[in-house]
Formats: C-alpha cells, structure tokens, sequence
C-alpha cells in the first residue's frame, strides 16, 4: 500500500491482480473447499467398495462425478506451485508446503489420475478389457492412492472447517470485509462438480456391462 500527500492509501501495481483474483488465501480456500467435497465423495465410494456386488452402479456413479472436483483441485494446486517457482511475490511469502507434503503432492495426483483414469477405463471397455489387464492396475492404483492420501489428508484435514467456514461467512471476523473473489471461487466449485455430474449421468450405464 503506498500513500500520497495524506490521500486514501491506493494498492501497489502488483498487489492489486493478486487481491481480484484472491491471492495465495484464495487459492487456498479453494483448494480447501474442493478437498472437502473430495473427502466426502471418495468417503462414499469407499462404502461402496465394501458392498460392490450391490452399489456397482452407484460405485459407478460416484467414480466418475469424482473427475470434475479432482481436476479442479489439481487445478488450484498446480497453479498455487507455478506462481511460487515463478517467483510472484504475494505466493513466494504465503511459502511453500513443508517437505514432506512436496514430496506427496505429485504422487496424491498421479496415483489419483491414475485410479480414476483406470476406472474410466474399465467403464468404456467393460469386462472385455482384452490383455491389459486394467483391473489389476485399477486395484493396485487405488492401494497407491489409499497410502499417499492417509498422510495428505492427516495433514490437512484439520484446517479445512477454519478455511472454509471464513470463506462462508459473510463478513470474516478477521478484516470485516468479504474475502476477495468468494463468489468465484464457490463458483469453481459449483462448475466442476456440474461437469462431473454430466459425466456420471453420461457414463454410468456403462455400469450394466460389469452387473452381467
């Protein structure tokens, strides 16, 4: 903030695209509120694992609502590294992850890709899968991704209900003022749980072939 000749203190230049946009707090309230949703929709996938001869069509269901929110949260986090390594000054004082969490980073994404990729998969190809064998990768994926994701979620899950809950009021106690970009970010949200909605409805009468 610079001030002239006692007038109303005016943002610097490169403060003032990070305030629109959020900021580093944006991004990370995003990212929060898209890990929750993901918590609770893998949550209920994991139930559905347990009794699959059952919920085969909701397991269905679910697996492929769960591409819209896990490419936005790998959306908000690869973005959140890029402007720290390329240096934005606003990101590279909000600082990185502890190292650990860098390590995990890239293999919470990969093994994610890597089951819902899989899933898809076995979706489009039903049990004919031919000779790969995408149900074992699916299977062995998911071992991957439950052992990366205990430690992720370990280590943030404790700070979703603070994250989240100043983003939802409507005057956050701290400044008084509505978090810059709040409506964009729920908006995110919102867009990319509709496009995995239209991919589940889409793609879980692929179900039927595996049911047979």
């Amino acid at each position: 903030m610079t001030v002239i000749g006692g007038r109303t203190p005016v943002a610097s230049t490169f403060e003032r695209p990070s305030t629109a946009l959020g900021g580093p707090q944006g991004n990370e309230r995003l990212t929060a509120a898209t890990g929750a949703v993901l918590l609770l929709l893998f949550a209920v996938e994991g139930v559905t694992i347990l009794f699959l001869g059952q919920l085969l069509t909701l397991h269905f269901f679910i697996g492929l609502l769960l591409t819209g929110p896990v490419c936005l949260k790998t959306g908000s986090t690869g973005y959140r590294s890029y402007r720290y390594y390329t240096g934005s000054p606003a990101y590279r004082r909000k600082g990185p992850p502890a190292p650990l969490l860098r390590v995990l980073g890239p293999l919470v994404v990969a093994t994610s890709v890597a089951v819902l990729g899989t899933g898809v998969a076995l979706a489009l190809l039903g049990p004919g899968t031919g000779p790969v064998p995408v149900l074992l990768l699916h299977k062995a994926s998911f071992v991957c991704w439950i052992a990366v994701m205990t430690v992720h979620v370990l280590a943030y899950v404790w700070r979703l209900p603070h994250l989240i809950g100043t983003d939802l009021r409507r005057r956050p106690a701290r400044h008084g003022i509505v978090a810059p970009w709040r409506a964009g970010r729920w908006s995110l949200l919102a867009v990319a749980l509709g496009a995995g909605l239209a991919v589940a409805l889409a793609g879980v009468h692929l179900a039927s072939g595996w049911s047979r």
